[in-house]
């Protein structure tokens, strides 16, 4: 028998009791302890922390608001948006407002083990609003004795150090393959380096290139000359997010895919009568904010026939072409993400704690328009190397999610428990 079964059985063989996190932790917002400057340097000492996907932003050479956290006082930082959180046991400052600064409130609990547990709460957020005190501190976690929590935290540091480990070996040599990637794509999608950023008359708009033996005439247009923006959900409150009957296009979902995810199971309510906007074949659609400029505008393309109506969430907003045959879907996704089409992204993106983009400057965005019998060719290359880096069926992404879906399951096993009856 294991000694943490063997502590269950003897401390708590009837069950646990749940508490909701509210109860269990407290938390400081970060108001004192945002960054003033933006101007990063990575010889600096102070890292400046986002509770997004980066965690960490840059470093800063600023002495004051410093938070203090430490191995021996360490914190999780709380997206209070999109409900992401990081453990943090390091001093910090902040980018923005938008986060709790979460801490126990009694030396009861093992802080650790917090963590770990909520890691197992599973929550899609369905809107643009602060979730910490409204839904997530409301979420139960089982809370077994202390004895319980320090072996359950031994067991799964263990665990994650190896899965770390190993996820950090496979995750460099995927890294080298995304460069790879990278480099052809932007090598094929670069035409004309000099049209980016020039001005619309036709004589800058048309050049000629010759690819494979073959000349192929290459057009420049900006977005506003070849397609229109359209917006996401309207007039939804959070009800309208539980129980729909109508599949929506997330804000992660447009971030992670450059070919849109119409599989997602996130759903919302949409009445017999409503206007809302679907949809089509063809649509790019692109993230409204983040707290990069370089993160903002992330694009995704809708490449095959929905075979249901796709709503689009209120944080995104789309581009229908006034042709479809502009385009292939398939090239158009490669080509929005592009490191040429990114840096133009980057410039109509505006704020200071939170930077949203201009769909007036986006609409001055000038774009590359090849034949589509180039586009299928490049298209076809693109995604042979695509499918290698980014396929979780394959390779070595394939060996990533397996470490990580391994690693997961143990933590969810060690973390269930029976609630104590009341």
């Amino acid at each position: 028998m294991s000694k943490l079964q063997e502590l269950i059985d003897r401390l708590c063989p009837e069950g646990v009791e749940f508490k909701p996190l509210g109860e269990i932790l407290d938390y400081e917002q970060p108001t004192k302890y945002i960054v003033r400057s933006t101007e990063y340097d990575n010889n600096y000492e102070t890292p400046v922390l986002t509770a997004g996907q980066s965690l960490i932003l840059g470093y800063t050479n600023e002495t004051d608001g410093i938070f203090p956290a430490s191995k021996e006082k360490p914190v999780i930082i709380f997206d209070d948006f999109t409900t992401s959180f990081h453990w943090v046991n390091f001093p910090f400052k902040v980018k923005s407002s938008a986060m709790k600064i979460l801490y126990p409130k009694s030396k009861s609990v093992n802080f650790k083990y917090i963590h770990y547990a909520m890691q197992c709460i599973c929550f899609v957020p369905g809107e643009h609003t602060r979730y910490w005190i409204s839904k997530y501190s409301r979420f139960t976690i089982p809370v077994p004795p202390i004895a319980v929590q320090d072996e359950i935290v031994k067991i799964l540091d263990r665990f994650s150090n190896y899965a770390a480990e190993l996820q950090a070996e496979l995750q460099a040599e995927l890294q080298a393959r995304r460069l790879q990637y990278e480099y052809y794509r932007n090598l094929l999608l670069t035409f004309n380096p000099s049209a980016y950023g020039c001005g619309t008359d036709d004589a800058q708009k048309i050049s000629v290139i010759a690819r494979g033996g073959h000349s192929y005439e290459i057009q420049w247009k900006t977005m506003g000359e070849i397609g229109k923006f359209f917006g996401g959900l309207t007039g939804k409150s959070k009800a309208d997010f539980s129980n729909g009957n109508a599949r929506f296009i997330s804000y992660m979902n447009v971030y992670s895919n450059i070919a849109l995810d119409q599989s997602a199971n996130e759903f919302v309510s949409i009445l017999p009568d409503e206007k809302q906007n679907v949809l089509q074949y063809g649509d790019a659609l692109f993230t409204g904010s983040s707290e990069t400029p370089n993160e903002c505008g992330m694009s995704s393309v809708v490449t095959t026939e929905p075979k249901e109506p796709l709503y689009l969430n209120s944080f995104s907003f789309g581009f229908r072409l006034d042709n479809i045959s502009t385009y292939h879907p398939d090239f158009l996704k490669h080509l929005l993400r592009s490191t040429a089409i990114r840096d133009q992204i980057a410039k109509t993106a505006n704020g200071v704690t939170r930077f949203n983009v201009s769909k007036a400057l986006f609409a001055k965005i000038i774009l590359p328009i090849p034949p589509i019998e180039l586009q299928v060719k490049i298209a076809s290359i693109l995604d042979r190397f695509e499918t290698l880096v980014n396929d979780l069926s394959k390779g070595l992404p394939a060996e990533i999610e397996a470490v990580k879906a391994r690693y997961e399951y143990y933590r969810n096993k060690l973390l269930t428990f029976n609630q104590l009856s009341v």
